[in-house]
């Protein structure tokens, strides 16, 4: 399987990340990516940018090295109601939206339950496409649910790269990303893949993504990322430059 697209990688905007915007595009251009998704974390990330810097993307080109740059943010899942950390007047015009539970942000002390509904009342604004690392044992929630409202909402769940490597701060990622994957597969649900670079040798690293989706034979036809055309259809505020 061919995967040409990363939806999910950082700059140095993000604070802690370690790579310019050139260079984490020349990466990816080397290791083979057509397409790859710069999403900075949004302002509630300790030492993250603040607003006005996703308001000024249009001064960015938007192909660099030969790869199409989709300029976007990683939203906050702030609490189980699903508050978000940008507006969706500002959302609406990136090119990618990712949500995702982190624990500066969210708090590590939410029940299964509740960690289920944060994502779902997230699924259903429109202006997100892809939930982040939903696989963090860390963050209990109930596969089941998340992947039929995933179905119900058109949104893709994202398989991270990084979550599953062995010296990650994540736990149970490779247990969790495989249940959920075996759903996806019962429910049709589409992926997409983001390597969640912080660096740019890490862009379009997609070893161990590649690893559990040969394990579990996972059908290419739900992996968009593998033709850009299909990953647009999930953009719901994608607009073609």
């Amino acid at each position: 399987m061919r995967l040409i697209a990363d939806t999910h990688a950082h700059t140095i905007a993000s604070g802690h990340a370690y790579s310019s915007l050139k260079e984490m595009a020349y990466a990816a251009s080397k290791n083979g990516l057509e397409v790859l998704s710069l999403t900075e974390h949004a302002p509630k990330m300790p030492g993250s940018c603040q607003e006005i810097y996703f308001r000024n993307f249009n001064v960015i080109p938007r192909e660099m090295h030969g790869v199409k740059l989709l300029l976007g943010t990683e939203l906050n899942i702030m609490n189980p109601n699903g508050d978000l950390d940008l507006s969706e007047s500002l959302c609406r015009n990136l090119d990618i939206v990712i949500a995702s539970i982190h624990s500066p942000c969210y708090g590590l002390d939410h029940t299964r339950e509740e960690n289920t509904k944060a994502y779902t009342a997230v699924m259903k604004k429109p202006y997100v496409d892809i939930i982040g690392h939903p696989d963090d044992g860390r963050f209990p929630v109930d596969y089941e649910v998340l992947v039929q409202t995933a179905k119900e909402t058109k949104t893709l769940l994202e398989i991270n790269n990084s979550s599953l490597r062995p010296d990650g701060f994540r736990k149970n990622t490779r247990e969790n990303v495989l249940q959920m994957l075996e759903l996806c597969k019962q429910y049709e649900v589409c992926v997409t893949t983001g390597s969640d670079a912080h660096i740019d040798v890490d862009a379009g690293n997609f070893s161990y993504i590649k690893e559990v989706l040969e394990f579990c034979k996972f059908p290419e036809e739900l992996v968009v990322t593998t033709d850009f055309n299909k990953l647009k259809e999930f953009l719901n505020n994608y607009k073609e430059s």
